[in-house]
């Protein structure tokens, strides 16, 4: 009998692992969920899609005991703490997720699914009820707020030297869709990819800032435009969508700023804290040094790539097994997730049902 091992190859004590079933077998799942498994305390008992081959296939791949195409079936006959989704959009243009989850919870299994969560509010809402009805929890693969130097500029945005974040500056490469394209997601592949990237940024914005009161929004009629936020908390932020950028160009840059300090976090890998301090004696005009004391100088992490760290992997770097990790302690503690669970989720949404209201208005989002 092959012993399950953790992230330092020891083995794990195999009472202390969750039994978990996985809805879903196509490429993003085998490339970036399916391999965080092994690195967690998790048994994984079976595999289910449409297609008995794929399901088949995986099953024995990732060690599964058994697969299945109809998930109520594998709901039924496993014994199951909890089940990972990741799927593909319906026949109308929706995102899968929180009718399986309702089906998960239902069957008493809590459960992890990949973004987007939803297009509709409504539908997260309902799933929140029975969220609270059966006791059992969902975590939305947000990965973003999983990335390493995401928790990190987090951690440090509440540092008391930092101070209550007054503004919050984020970009990504994404055009925001034409009023023509906003009518329905059937058959509607830039509102689908609209619906399907928007949550990157702003589960990042939600993370730092909580729930937004309003935005409003331009967009450019070439590519690109911009949002502006006032969120609940008083800070104010913006989204730069880069949608004209060059293909060799990094995705993403986030900077956060307090009261004196701020944060930044280029490419999603290089952080930057630019702590309370100044550039030297003399005041403007009269300073001969630019670099100023050591007390105030900025601190600078990135990652090497010469070693085989765990952390120079995709897995860890962008968010995956950071997630999926979060997931499984929960589960263990049988205690919700202390972010990117279904309210977070519910507040990432009205966003992207904000944006299907006309630009150059303020839109009341979380009055």
């Amino acid at each position: 009998m092959l012993v399950p091992l953790d992230i330092f190859g020891r083995p794990i004590d195999q009472d202390n692992r969750i039994r978990a079933g996985f809805i879903g077998c196509g490429s993003h799942a085998f490339r970036n969920v399916y391999p965080a498994l092994r690195f967690t305390p998790t048994r994984l008992v079976a595999t289910c899609d449409f297609d008995a081959d794929r399901a088949e296939t995986f099953a024995k791949t990732f060690g599964a005991d058994r697969s299945y195409t109809n998930h109520h079936e594998m709901l039924e006959r496993e014994e199951l703490d909890a089940v990972f989704v990741v799927t593909n959009y319906d026949e109308n243009g929706e995102p899968r997720y929180m009718k399986l989850a309702m089906d998960c919870m239902n069957a008493g299994c809590h459960v992890w699914v990949e973004k987007p969560p939803s297009a509709s509010s409504e539908e997260i809402a309902r799933t929140i009820e029975v969220s609270e009805n059966t006791g059992r929890f969902v975590l939305v693969g947000f990965k973003k707020c999983f990335f390493p130097a995401i928790e990190k500029a987090h951690e440090i945005s509440r540092y008391q030297e930092f101070g209550a974040i007054t503004t919050i500056f984020t970009r990504y490469q994404q055009g925001i869709p034409a009023p023509e394209h906003k009518t329905t997601l059937k058959s509607n592949p830039r509102l689908i990819d609209f619906l399907d990237h928007l949550c990157h940024p702003v589960s990042i914005l939600h993370y730092f800032c909580g729930p937004v009161r309003n935005l409003f929004y331009r967009r450019n009629t070439v590519c690109g435009g911009f949002a502006v936020f006032e969120f609940k908390s008083g800070a104010m932020g913006s989204l730069h969508f880069t949608a004209g950028q060059s293909g060799t160009s990094p995705l993403d840059r986030l900077e956060v700023v307090g009261r004196g300090a701020n944060v930044v976090v280029d490419n999603g890998n290089r952080l930057t804290y630019y702590r309370p301090g100044g550039r030297g004696p003399g005041g403007y005009g009269g300073s001969p040094d630019f670099i100023g004391p050591d007390a105030g100088a900025p601190t600078c992490w990135e990652p090497e790539f010469s070693l085989g760290q765990l952390y120079n992997k995709g897995l860890f770097m962008l968010g995956y097994y950071g997630e999926v990790a979060h997931f499984v302690e929960c589960v263990q503690k049988d205690q919700p997730p202390a972010k990117c669970g279904l309210r977070d989720a519910l507040e990432v949404t009205k966003i992207y049902e904000a944006f299907l209201q006309p630009e150059g208005q303020v839109i009341e989002v979380s009055p």
